[in-house]
């Protein structure tokens, strides 16, 4: 198996530890979580106790000093408690908020803000999105403007994971206007207490109901000087990075949930007995079965290739995005299939297939959506 290639011992031990957490303190909850629309704050409190929060960032800020792989053992296994919305909210803080605070933040802002997200203590969100600003990262209004001491930022940005409750956010804005395009964008920490930054509201959601996702607006909001991350103007090419990670972490996750909703639909159509068997011995079952997990198993193998690759120092933009493509597209796919192996059954609410359906919609838009996935891909192969 492909595992055995990526996965060590230290690994699989890393794996046995999250799975034991994950079964004992969030299946049980899963549900409530659903219901509530929202998991509790204490599950990232858990995870930065138990040091899962900072597994893949160096000893000397509270993390475990790992490879990316730690990360890749956590987003598969929390994939398995039943709320894909603790993924999404996990993934925000350990794989898109924190690693550019790493790579560009002054030792201040690491103090300040990397460690305490490590420990679980302060939650993050990340500040990309707008209304008219999507796809189109170049497209950002959200502007800061320099005044004596610091920066007075007014915009908007919608759409916001965990950014109905986070501590503080990754920001990203124009500080040029006479610049257009990708030029002119800078990179802001912000935090969320401060006055002019309003919780606009609280979005209502096809899927992932346990993680929170908000609109937000910056009001003649003031900031220090030093909330300035990295260098000033360098914002969307330090951001651009960081999306990368955002890709693949994303691949990886929603490939593990497929894995378990395919289970889920074998399990079902070994006891659904209809015109005398189990329909599993169906051949149209059957086959289909065996091609969606033979398409799983090829995404998941490009995703991990890539991850090796990532994890070496390689920056490999057009197979992060092949993997993204490919892992979404098989993943829904195979979400809807399983439904459909389950019939009327599977379309209730009280059958985890429908969650797994609702919650997998979103991954073909977050992060990057299919259309630019493709875009890149065909960029980074000459066809233009």
């Amino acid at each position: 198996m492909a595992e055995s290639l990526f996965f060590t011992e230290e690994h699989e031990m890393l794996r046995r530890s999250v799975r034991d957490f994950v079964n004992k303190e969030l299946v049980p909850n899963a549900d409530a979580w659903e219901e509530e629309r929202l998991f509790p704050d204490w599950v990232f409190q858990r995870l930065g106790e138990l040091g899962y929060l900072g597994l893949h960032f160096p000893e000397e800020y509270g993390g475990g000093g790992g490879d990316y792989f730690t990360n890749v053992v956590l987003m598969e296994e929390l994939a398995k408690c039943g709320s894909f919305g603790v993924n999404t909210g996990v993934a925000v803080q350990i794989g898109m908020a924190t690693p550019p605070i790493l790579a560009f933040g002054t030792e201040e802002q690491k103090q300040k803000y990397l460690v305490p997200a490590i420990k679980g203590e302060k939650i993050a969100c990340l500040g990309i999105t707008e209304p008219e600003a999507g796809s189109d990262v170049s497209n950002v209004k959200t502007f800061a403007e320099r005044i004596d001491g610091g920066w007075k930022v007014n915009g908007n940005k919608i759409f916001i994971t965990n950014g109905y409750r986070a501590d503080f956010m990754t920001l990203l804005a124009r500080t040029d206007k006479e610049k257009k395009g990708y030029k002119g964008m800078s990179i802001f920490l912000v935090d969320t207490d401060t006055p002019g930054y309003v919780v606009s509201r609280k979005l209502d959601k096809v899927g992932q109901w346990s993680s929170d996702t908000a609109e937000i607006f910056f009001e003649d909001m003031v900031i220090p000087e030093d909330a300035l991350l990295g260098e000033e103007g360098r914002g969307f090419y330090n951001i651009m990075w960081e999306l990368q990670g955002e890709r693949l972490i994303v691949a990886v996750a929603v490939i593990a949930i497929a894995e378990v909703t395919l289970q889920q639909a074998i399990d079902y159509a070994k006891e659904r007995v209809q015109f005398g068997k189990p329909i599993i011995k169906n051949q149209a079952i059957a086959h289909r079965v065996a091609d969606l997990a033979t398409e799983l198993e090829a995404a998941k193998s490009l995703a991990y290739i890539t991850a090796w690759r990532y994890d070496r120092g390689e920056y490999p933009v057009k197979e992060i995005s092949m993997a993204k493509l490919i892992g979404t597209r098989v993943a829904f796919q195979v979400t809807d299939e399983a439904l459909q192996i389950m019939g009327g059954y599977g379309y209730m609410m009280e059958y985890p297939a429908q969650k797994a359906w609702r919650d997998m919609r979103i991954a073909r838009i977050g992060g990057g959506t299919d259309e630019i996935m493709r875009e890149i891909i065909a960029t980074t192969m000459g066809l233009y």
